[in-house]
């Protein structure tokens, strides 16, 4: 059984594994010339070797194999091989990228693989709209995948400064390991709270000015993870009894404010680009944390306020838990 102590040991561990492995992977990706290169819709004005994702699933996995009974490695096979899938394809986009097309269609492997054989499904509105019943299976499947691919790839597109997308998955991932072990589901914390240990070793690595970027192998990746606990968050969320300590009423809007920042910002960004004929996928320096820039924030100022105002809507629904879906979400709007 899992208790707070040895979720602490193995967040440590996950810690320590990615801190002492960032300085020889980034050794190495220099003298490869493994780099992301400054660009017209970039920050950074230098070569920083990409591919912090490497550390960060590294020290997970390994604080995995030495926690996880072979058991649970069984039970949740197919979520290791999407994680792994997923990795592989910010790994091929990070060395050669591909175009957003190219990496968008290529994700939905490891999507299917999460949502057909790992079983993670949203399979009705969770008293968003009233008790309606279960979606067709149709509708629920198309819906999943849906919302995976869409948190996987805004947390992706948040990674432009330095210090943010650690900032946020961790708080994020933080967030659903405390819940998960209230809720009584001590693998699914040990899993989150160990991203979250090595994202903390990112975090010492990417803070301005950083040594090291997330690159794809990490936002892809850890983008994909948040997705599988937000799911799994709604569904275990919502089936909790009222008197339960872990219980939130408004399962999907307490989701949306854990992943209030890339949820918004991707939205936000999307709609500006379409209103000025722009496809969506344009590069550009439309981002909240662009503008925080622009008014003349550094990086470390701008994920700051940035992380502040996730804490702040996280808040929200922890104070507001017992208020349903249908009273949070103009909360969230407005």
């Amino acid at each position: 059984m899992m208790n707070v102590t040895r979720l602490s040991v193995f967040s440590a561990i996950a810690f320590l594994i990615s801190f002492l492995l960032f300085p020889v992977i980034i050794k190495i990706f220099k003298q490869l010339k493994w780099f992301d290169a400054p660009g017209t819709h970039k920050i950074h004005s230098e070569f920083v070797p990409s591919m912090g994702g490497v550390s960060i699933l590294v020290g997970s996995f390994l604080a995995f194999l030495m926690s996880l009974p072979l058991q649970q490695w069984i039970n949740m096979k197919y979520f290791f091989v999407s994680v792994t899938l997923m990795f592989l394809i910010g790994l091929r986009d990070d060395v050669l990228a591909l175009t957003p097309r190219q990496k968008l269609f290529s994700q939905f492997l490891p999507v299917f693989v999460l949502v057909f054989l790992e079983n993670v499904m949203l399979r009705s509105f969770y008293g968003f709209l009233g008790d309606g019943g279960q979606f067709p299976i149709a509708l629920s499947y198309a819906i999943t995948l849906f919302t995976v691919i869409i948190i996987t790839n805004a947390y992706n597109l948040i990674d432009g400064i330095d210090g943010l997308a650690g900032t946020v998955g961790f708080l994020a991932m933080f967030f659903f390991g405390v819940w998960f072990y209230i809720a009584d589901l001590p693998y699914l914390s040990l899993i989150a709270l160990c991203f979250a240990g090595a994202l903390i070793a990112f975090l010492c690595f990417n803070w301005q000015p950083s040594s090291i970027f997330m690159g794809d192998t990490g936002a892809l990746t850890v983008g994909l993870v948040l997705s599988f606990f937000a799911i799994r968050f709604i569904n275990y969320n919502y089936t909790l009894p009222d008197d339960h300590m872990a219980k939130f009423q408004g399962s999907i809007c307490t989701a949306i404010c854990v992943l209030i920042i890339p949820m918004f910002d991707t939205l936000r960004v999307i709609i500006l680009r379409l209103r000025s004929l722009q496809s969506p996928f344009h590069a550009d320096r439309k981002h909240l944390h662009h503008r925080l820039l622009a008014i003349g924030l550094s990086h470390g100022g701008a994920v700051i306020w940035i992380a502040g105002i996730n804490i702040f809507f996280v808040a929200l629904a922890v104070l507001l838990r017992s208020q349903s879906d249908i009273v949070l979400l103009p909360i969230i709007v407005i």
